[in-house]
Protein backbone atom coordinates (compact mmCIF):
# COMPACT_ATOMS: atom_id res chain seq x y z
CA UNK A 1 0.00 0.00 0.00
CA UNK A 2 0.78 3.74 -0.52
CA UNK A 3 1.76 6.06 2.11
CA UNK A 4 -0.94 7.84 3.47
CA UNK A 5 -1.68 10.87 5.37
CA UNK A 6 -3.55 11.27 8.88
CA UNK A 7 -6.21 13.75 8.92
CA UNK A 8 -5.84 14.99 12.20
CA UNK A 9 -7.77 18.92 11.56
CA UNK A 10 -10.87 19.61 10.21
CA UNK A 11 -12.80 23.12 9.82
CA UNK A 12 -15.83 23.61 8.04
CA UNK A 13 -18.36 26.68 6.88
CA UNK A 14 -21.26 25.55 5.45
CA UNK A 15 -25.03 26.57 5.92
CA UNK A 16 -25.67 23.75 8.09
CA UNK A 17 -22.92 23.84 10.28
CA UNK A 18 -19.08 24.33 11.47
CA UNK A 19 -17.68 20.69 11.59
CA UNK A 20 -18.15 17.18 9.74
CA UNK A 21 -20.18 15.89 12.95
CA UNK A 22 -22.91 19.38 12.07
CA UNK A 23 -23.03 18.52 8.45
CA UNK A 24 -23.47 14.50 9.08
CA UNK A 25 -26.21 15.18 11.46
CA UNK A 26 -27.85 17.83 8.91
CA UNK A 27 -27.92 14.58 6.45
CA UNK A 28 -29.50 12.33 9.08
CA UNK A 29 -32.03 14.90 10.82
CA UNK A 30 -32.89 16.20 7.42
CA UNK A 31 -32.40 19.51 8.09
CA UNK A 32 -32.04 21.67 5.15
CA UNK A 33 -29.89 25.03 4.49
CA UNK A 34 -31.50 26.10 1.65
CA UNK A 35 -34.29 28.81 1.63
CA UNK A 36 -35.29 31.75 -0.59
CA UNK A 37 -33.37 34.98 -0.65
CA UNK A 38 -34.53 37.69 1.68
CA UNK A 39 -36.56 40.17 -0.46
CA UNK A 40 -33.63 43.05 0.02
CA UNK A 41 -30.87 40.06 -0.50
CA UNK A 42 -28.87 41.05 -4.00
CA UNK A 43 -30.02 37.24 -5.17
CA UNK A 44 -34.04 38.60 -4.60
CA UNK A 45 -34.83 37.78 -8.50
CA UNK A 46 -31.92 35.80 -9.49
CA UNK A 47 -32.69 32.71 -7.51
CA UNK A 48 -35.70 30.75 -5.95
CA UNK A 49 -33.43 29.26 -3.76
CA UNK A 50 -29.52 29.57 -2.42
CA UNK A 51 -28.02 27.68 0.37
CA UNK A 52 -26.33 30.38 2.34
CA UNK A 53 -23.69 30.36 4.91
CA UNK A 54 -23.15 31.50 8.81
CA UNK A 55 -22.13 35.60 8.87
CA UNK A 56 -18.79 35.49 10.00
CA UNK A 57 -16.78 39.10 11.41
CA UNK A 58 -14.32 39.76 9.43
CA UNK A 59 -12.29 41.48 12.59
CA UNK A 60 -12.42 37.75 13.67
CA UNK A 61 -9.90 36.65 10.83
CA UNK A 62 -8.26 39.63 10.24
CA UNK A 63 -6.50 42.79 11.84
CA UNK A 64 -8.77 46.10 11.08
CA UNK A 65 -7.86 47.84 8.24
CA UNK A 66 -7.63 44.42 6.11
CA UNK A 67 -11.03 43.59 7.34
CA UNK A 68 -12.52 45.56 4.91
CA UNK A 69 -10.54 44.92 2.23
CA UNK A 70 -11.17 41.23 0.88
CA UNK A 71 -14.05 38.98 -0.09
CA UNK A 72 -16.28 37.05 2.14
CA UNK A 73 -14.35 33.93 0.21
CA UNK A 74 -11.13 35.17 1.83
CA UNK A 75 -13.04 35.54 5.31
CA UNK A 76 -14.33 31.85 4.88
CA UNK A 77 -11.16 30.30 4.15
CA UNK A 78 -9.63 32.37 7.05
CA UNK A 79 -11.96 30.91 9.50
CA UNK A 80 -12.05 27.18 7.88
CA UNK A 81 -8.42 27.32 8.59
CA UNK A 82 -8.48 28.55 11.77
CA UNK A 83 -10.99 25.98 12.64
CA UNK A 84 -8.74 23.30 11.22
CA UNK A 85 -5.38 24.01 12.82
CA UNK A 86 -6.79 24.36 16.17
CA UNK A 87 -8.77 21.01 16.06
CA UNK A 88 -5.16 19.45 14.95
CA UNK A 89 -3.90 21.37 17.78
CA UNK A 90 -0.79 22.37 15.68
CA UNK A 91 1.22 25.39 15.36
CA UNK A 92 3.90 26.09 13.10
CA UNK A 93 6.77 26.96 14.94
CA UNK A 94 5.96 25.53 17.65
CA UNK A 95 4.89 21.98 16.94
CA UNK A 96 6.50 22.24 12.83
CA UNK A 97 8.83 23.88 11.15
CA UNK A 98 6.98 27.13 9.00
CA UNK A 99 8.73 25.82 6.18
CA UNK A 100 7.52 21.82 6.21
CA UNK A 101 4.28 23.11 6.28
CA UNK A 102 2.20 23.27 2.73
CA UNK A 103 -1.01 25.31 1.89
CA UNK A 104 -3.29 24.80 -0.93
CA UNK A 105 -6.39 26.52 -0.88
CA UNK A 106 -8.40 27.09 -3.87
CA UNK A 107 -11.98 28.49 -5.17
CA UNK A 108 -13.26 30.94 -7.65
CA UNK A 109 -11.89 33.89 -6.24
CA UNK A 110 -13.64 36.82 -5.16
CA UNK A 111 -15.49 37.22 -8.11
CA UNK A 112 -18.67 39.48 -6.82
CA UNK A 113 -15.53 42.04 -5.34
CA UNK A 114 -14.77 42.01 -8.94
CA UNK A 115 -18.39 42.48 -9.93
CA UNK A 116 -19.22 45.55 -7.76
CA UNK A 117 -15.61 47.38 -8.61
CA UNK A 118 -16.91 47.02 -12.23
CA UNK A 119 -19.80 48.96 -11.22
CA UNK A 120 -17.77 51.06 -9.52
CA UNK A 121 -15.69 51.79 -12.18
CA UNK A 122 -18.70 52.27 -14.63
CA UNK A 123 -20.24 54.85 -12.38
CA UNK A 124 -16.65 57.11 -11.43
CA UNK A 125 -14.30 56.37 -13.97
CA UNK A 126 -10.58 54.95 -12.84
CA UNK A 127 -11.31 56.80 -9.97
CA UNK A 128 -13.84 54.11 -8.72
CA UNK A 129 -11.56 51.58 -8.96
CA UNK A 130 -10.10 50.10 -5.47
CA UNK A 131 -5.95 49.99 -5.27
CA UNK A 132 -6.72 46.58 -2.84
CA UNK A 133 -8.63 44.94 -5.56
CA UNK A 134 -6.37 42.11 -6.85
CA UNK A 135 -5.23 41.41 -2.86
CA UNK A 136 -8.96 41.12 -2.08
CA UNK A 137 -10.35 38.84 -4.55
CA UNK A 138 -7.67 37.04 -6.39
CA UNK A 139 -7.60 32.99 -6.48
CA UNK A 140 -4.65 32.77 -4.61
CA UNK A 141 -5.20 35.05 -1.88
CA UNK A 142 -7.45 32.53 0.09
CA UNK A 143 -3.98 30.44 0.26
CA UNK A 144 -1.93 33.32 0.73
CA UNK A 145 -4.15 34.81 3.72
CA UNK A 146 -3.96 31.57 5.46
CA UNK A 147 -0.04 31.52 4.95
CA UNK A 148 0.42 34.99 6.27
CA UNK A 149 -1.98 34.40 9.29
CA UNK A 150 -0.30 31.34 10.35
CA UNK A 151 3.00 31.74 9.56
CA UNK A 152 3.09 28.68 7.39
CA UNK A 153 6.18 29.15 5.04
CA UNK A 154 6.34 26.33 3.01
CA UNK A 155 4.87 25.09 -0.41
CA UNK A 156 1.81 27.37 -1.32
CA UNK A 157 -0.92 27.05 -4.03
CA UNK A 158 -4.57 27.54 -5.58
CA UNK A 159 -6.12 24.87 -7.29
CA UNK A 160 -8.04 25.86 -10.49
CA UNK A 161 -10.62 23.07 -11.23
CA UNK A 162 -13.90 24.27 -10.54
CA UNK A 163 -16.04 22.15 -8.41
CA UNK A 164 -13.32 19.43 -7.97
CA UNK A 165 -11.26 22.22 -6.71
CA UNK A 166 -11.55 21.39 -3.10
CA UNK A 167 -10.80 17.29 -3.44
CA UNK A 168 -7.93 18.58 -5.79
CA UNK A 169 -6.23 20.29 -2.91
CA UNK A 170 -6.93 17.47 -0.55
CA UNK A 171 -5.36 14.93 -3.39
CA UNK A 172 -2.19 16.98 -4.01
CA UNK A 173 -1.62 17.69 -0.25
CA UNK A 174 -1.02 14.03 0.17
CA UNK A 175 0.88 14.08 -2.86
CA UNK A 176 3.15 16.44 -1.23
CA UNK A 177 3.59 14.62 2.12
CA UNK A 178 4.51 11.33 -0.14
CA UNK A 179 7.11 13.18 -1.64
CA UNK A 180 8.61 14.35 1.69
CA UNK A 181 8.32 18.24 0.56
CA UNK A 182 6.24 19.26 3.38
CA UNK A 183 5.36 17.21 7.09
CA UNK A 184 2.03 18.98 7.52
CA UNK A 185 -0.44 20.81 4.35
CA UNK A 186 -3.45 22.76 5.18
CA UNK A 187 -5.47 22.25 2.11
CA UNK A 188 -9.29 23.24 0.86
CA UNK A 189 -11.24 25.54 -1.06
CA UNK A 190 -13.18 28.60 -0.31
CA UNK A 191 -16.35 29.87 -2.64
CA UNK A 192 -18.76 32.39 -2.41
CA UNK A 193 -20.63 32.31 -5.69
CA UNK A 194 -24.11 34.09 -3.89
CA UNK A 195 -24.30 37.38 -6.07
CA UNK A 196 -26.00 38.33 -9.14
CA UNK A 197 -23.98 37.61 -12.00
CA UNK A 198 -23.08 34.62 -11.19
CA UNK A 199 -26.28 33.35 -10.46
CA UNK A 200 -27.73 34.74 -13.86
CA UNK A 201 -25.08 32.96 -15.77
CA UNK A 202 -26.26 29.30 -14.07
CA UNK A 203 -29.84 30.68 -14.51
CA UNK A 204 -29.65 31.10 -18.11
CA UNK A 205 -27.88 28.40 -18.58
CA UNK A 206 -31.00 26.16 -17.45
CA UNK A 207 -29.16 24.47 -14.69
CA UNK A 208 -30.73 26.08 -11.39
CA UNK A 209 -33.39 24.35 -9.36
CA UNK A 210 -36.53 26.19 -10.38
CA UNK A 211 -40.74 25.85 -9.29
CA UNK A 212 -39.88 24.63 -5.60
CA UNK A 213 -42.87 26.40 -3.34
CA UNK A 214 -40.61 24.66 -0.81
CA UNK A 215 -37.25 25.93 -1.26
CA UNK A 216 -35.98 23.26 1.36
CA UNK A 217 -36.84 20.67 -1.54
CA UNK A 218 -35.13 21.89 -4.40
CA UNK A 219 -31.79 20.42 -4.14
CA UNK A 220 -33.20 16.39 -5.05
CA UNK A 221 -29.74 14.54 -5.71
CA UNK A 222 -30.91 11.08 -7.74
CA UNK A 223 -34.31 11.93 -7.54
CA UNK A 224 -36.76 11.68 -9.98
CA UNK A 225 -38.06 14.99 -9.86
CA UNK A 226 -34.67 16.79 -9.60
CA UNK A 227 -34.34 20.16 -11.88
CA UNK A 228 -31.06 21.47 -11.12
CA UNK A 229 -28.88 22.73 -8.58
CA UNK A 230 -29.19 24.92 -5.77
CA UNK A 231 -25.96 27.36 -5.24
CA UNK A 232 -24.59 27.68 -2.18
CA UNK A 233 -21.22 29.04 -0.50
CA UNK A 234 -19.11 27.63 1.99
CA UNK A 235 -15.71 26.40 2.92
CA UNK A 236 -13.45 23.71 3.99
CA UNK A 237 -10.27 22.97 5.09
CA UNK A 238 -8.15 19.53 5.93
CA UNK A 239 -5.17 19.60 7.95
CA UNK A 240 -3.05 16.61 6.56
CA UNK A 241 0.54 15.38 8.26
CA UNK A 242 3.37 12.41 7.27
CA UNK A 243 1.66 9.43 10.13
CA UNK A 244 4.85 9.50 12.18
CA UNK A 245 4.61 13.21 12.55
CA UNK A 246 1.52 13.13 13.79
CA UNK A 247 2.51 10.42 15.66
CA UNK A 248 5.29 12.07 17.76
CA UNK A 249 3.36 15.08 18.67
CA UNK A 250 0.61 12.77 20.02
CA UNK A 251 -1.87 14.21 17.47
CA UNK A 252 -5.61 12.59 17.67
CA UNK A 253 -6.60 11.27 14.04
CA UNK A 254 -9.71 11.60 12.77
CA UNK A 255 -8.88 9.06 10.03
CA UNK A 256 -6.40 8.23 7.10
CA UNK A 257 -6.23 9.29 3.57
CA UNK A 258 -5.07 6.73 2.08
CA UNK A 259 -5.27 7.13 -1.96
CA UNK A 260 -6.28 9.42 -4.75
CA UNK A 261 -7.44 9.32 -8.32
CA UNK A 262 -7.96 12.18 -10.92
CA UNK A 263 -9.01 12.09 -14.65
CA UNK A 264 -10.71 14.34 -17.17
CA UNK A 265 -13.29 14.05 -19.43
CA UNK A 266 -12.05 15.35 -22.35
CA UNK A 267 -15.56 15.75 -23.50
CA UNK A 268 -17.12 19.58 -22.89
CA UNK A 269 -17.18 22.45 -21.18
CA UNK A 270 -19.53 21.89 -18.84
CA UNK A 271 -21.68 18.66 -19.40
CA UNK A 272 -20.18 15.29 -18.18
CA UNK A 273 -19.20 12.65 -20.53
CA UNK A 274 -22.79 10.56 -21.06
CA UNK A 275 -21.35 7.28 -19.97
CA UNK A 276 -19.21 8.15 -16.79
CA UNK A 277 -16.07 6.56 -18.26
CA UNK A 278 -13.62 9.01 -17.13
CA UNK A 279 -15.50 9.53 -13.86
CA UNK A 280 -15.18 5.78 -13.36
CA UNK A 281 -11.37 5.53 -14.05
CA UNK A 282 -10.84 8.27 -11.60
CA UNK A 283 -12.25 5.79 -8.70
CA UNK A 284 -10.28 3.13 -9.93
CA UNK A 285 -6.94 4.98 -9.87
CA UNK A 286 -8.16 5.95 -6.55
CA UNK A 287 -8.46 2.92 -4.90
CA UNK A 288 -5.57 1.12 -6.61
CA UNK A 289 -4.09 4.27 -5.17
CA UNK A 290 -4.98 3.22 -1.79
CA UNK A 291 -4.15 -0.29 -2.27
CA UNK A 292 -7.32 -1.68 -2.08
CA UNK A 293 -9.47 -3.20 -4.34
CA UNK A 294 -13.33 -2.28 -5.43
CA UNK A 295 -14.96 -4.87 -3.15
CA UNK A 296 -13.11 -3.00 0.18
CA UNK A 297 -14.95 0.45 -0.48
CA UNK A 298 -18.25 0.34 2.01
CA UNK A 299 -19.22 3.67 1.27
CA UNK A 300 -19.42 6.42 -1.84
CA UNK A 301 -20.49 9.91 -0.88
CA UNK A 302 -21.25 10.71 -4.46
CA UNK A 303 -20.54 14.12 -6.17
CA UNK A 304 -24.78 13.92 -6.99
CA UNK A 305 -25.57 17.71 -7.42
CA UNK A 306 -28.89 16.85 -8.81
CA UNK A 307 -28.60 17.73 -12.34
CA UNK A 308 -30.09 15.21 -14.89
CA UNK A 309 -27.14 14.36 -16.71
CA UNK A 310 -24.61 14.58 -14.04
CA UNK A 311 -26.31 12.41 -11.54
CA UNK A 312 -27.32 9.91 -14.37
CA UNK A 313 -23.10 9.70 -15.96
CA UNK A 314 -22.26 9.71 -12.23
CA UNK A 315 -24.45 6.81 -11.32
CA UNK A 316 -23.38 4.89 -14.57
CA UNK A 317 -19.49 5.71 -13.34
CA UNK A 318 -20.15 4.31 -9.70
CA UNK A 319 -22.00 0.92 -11.49
CA UNK A 320 -19.43 0.69 -14.01
CA UNK A 321 -16.56 0.59 -11.30
CA UNK A 322 -18.20 -1.55 -8.16
CA UNK A 323 -21.23 -3.66 -10.10
CA UNK A 324 -24.93 -3.96 -9.74
CA UNK A 325 -24.36 -4.80 -6.32
CA UNK A 326 -21.90 -1.98 -5.02
CA UNK A 327 -21.80 -0.23 -2.18
CA UNK A 328 -24.30 2.45 -0.55
CA UNK A 329 -24.40 6.02 -2.33
CA UNK A 330 -25.41 9.06 -0.88
CA UNK A 331 -25.52 13.18 -1.28
CA UNK A 332 -24.53 15.69 0.74
CA UNK A 333 -25.64 18.27 -1.47
CA UNK A 334 -29.69 17.82 -0.50
CA UNK A 335 -29.07 19.33 2.58
CA UNK A 336 -25.75 22.05 1.50
CA UNK A 337 -26.86 22.74 -1.99
CA UNK A 338 -23.82 23.21 -4.20
CA UNK A 339 -21.11 24.86 -2.81
CA UNK A 340 -18.86 24.67 -5.76
CA UNK A 341 -14.89 23.42 -4.97
CA UNK A 342 -16.00 23.67 -0.97
CA UNK A 343 -18.47 21.00 -1.24
CA UNK A 344 -15.55 18.48 -1.63
CA UNK A 345 -14.02 18.92 1.45
CA UNK A 346 -17.15 19.15 3.23
CA UNK A 347 -18.31 15.78 1.36
CA UNK A 348 -14.71 14.58 2.25
CA UNK A 349 -15.70 15.66 6.02
CA UNK A 350 -19.14 13.50 6.02
CA UNK A 351 -17.17 10.41 4.64
CA UNK A 352 -14.58 10.49 7.73
CA UNK A 353 -17.89 10.78 10.11
CA UNK A 354 -19.39 7.97 8.39
CA UNK A 355 -16.18 5.73 9.22
CA UNK A 356 -16.03 7.17 12.68
CA UNK A 357 -19.72 6.65 13.25
CA UNK A 358 -19.92 3.18 11.75
CA UNK A 359 -23.49 5.21 10.29
CA UNK A 360 -24.04 5.76 6.40
CA UNK A 361 -25.86 9.41 6.07
CA UNK A 362 -29.01 9.53 3.71
CA UNK A 363 -29.75 11.65 0.38
CA UNK A 364 -31.97 14.12 1.35
CA UNK A 365 -34.93 14.87 -0.64
CA UNK A 366 -34.48 11.23 -2.47
CA UNK A 367 -38.53 10.99 -2.32
CA UNK A 368 -38.71 8.63 -5.85
CA UNK A 369 -35.07 7.20 -7.08
CA UNK A 370 -34.35 8.04 -11.15
CA UNK A 371 -34.27 4.59 -12.85
CA UNK A 372 -31.92 6.11 -14.47
CA UNK A 373 -29.42 6.30 -11.25
CA UNK A 374 -29.10 2.92 -9.99
CA UNK A 375 -27.84 2.45 -7.22
CA UNK A 376 -27.92 1.41 -3.71
CA UNK A 377 -29.33 4.79 -2.15
CA UNK A 378 -29.11 6.06 1.29
CA UNK A 379 -32.66 7.45 2.42
CA UNK A 380 -32.54 6.92 5.55
CA UNK A 381 -29.47 6.68 8.41
CA UNK A 382 -27.91 3.02 7.91
CA UNK A 383 -25.73 1.59 10.97
CA UNK A 384 -23.11 -0.25 8.63
CA UNK A 385 -19.45 -0.56 9.95
CA UNK A 386 -16.98 0.03 6.74
CA UNK A 387 -14.03 0.03 6.74
CA UNK A 388 -13.12 2.08 3.64
CA UNK A 389 -15.13 4.80 1.97
CA UNK A 390 -14.88 6.70 -1.30
CA UNK A 391 -15.66 10.48 -2.11
CA UNK A 392 -16.08 11.96 -5.86
CA UNK A 393 -15.81 15.25 -6.80
CA UNK A 394 -15.98 16.84 -10.58
CA UNK A 395 -15.92 19.88 -11.88
CA UNK A 396 -16.50 22.03 -15.29
CA UNK A 397 -13.70 21.34 -18.05
CA UNK A 398 -14.01 17.52 -17.52
CA UNK A 399 -12.37 17.31 -13.98
CA UNK A 400 -12.85 14.35 -11.68
CA UNK A 401 -11.23 13.69 -8.10
CA UNK A 402 -12.18 10.88 -5.79
CA UNK A 403 -10.48 10.29 -2.78
CA UNK A 404 -10.31 7.22 -0.59
CA UNK A 405 -10.61 7.16 3.67
CA UNK A 406 -9.70 4.81 5.96
CA UNK A 407 -9.74 4.31 9.77
CA UNK A 408 -6.05 5.69 11.50
CA UNK A 409 -3.82 3.05 10.96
Amino acid sequence: MNAHAAVTGIGLVTPVGATGAEVFDAMCEGRSGLSSPPADHPLAGSVDVAAFGPPIDPLSVLPGPDARLVDRYIVMALRAAEDALADAGIEAGRDVDPYRVAVIVSGTGGLATLDAQAVQRDKRGRAGVSPYLLPGMLPNMGAARVAMRHGLQGYSSSIGTACAAGAQSIGEGLRLLRSGEADVVVCGCSEAPLFPTLADTFGNARALARGWADPSQASRPFDRRRNGLVLGEGAGVFVLERPEHAAARGATRHADLLGWGATNDAHHPTTPRPDGSAAAECMRRAVADAGLTPSDIGYVNAHGTSTKLGDVAESLAIRAVFGPAGPPVSSTKGVTGHMLGASGVAEAAVTVEALRRGVLPPTHNLDEPDPACDLDHLRTPRPAPVSYALSNSFGFGGHNVSLVFGPPA
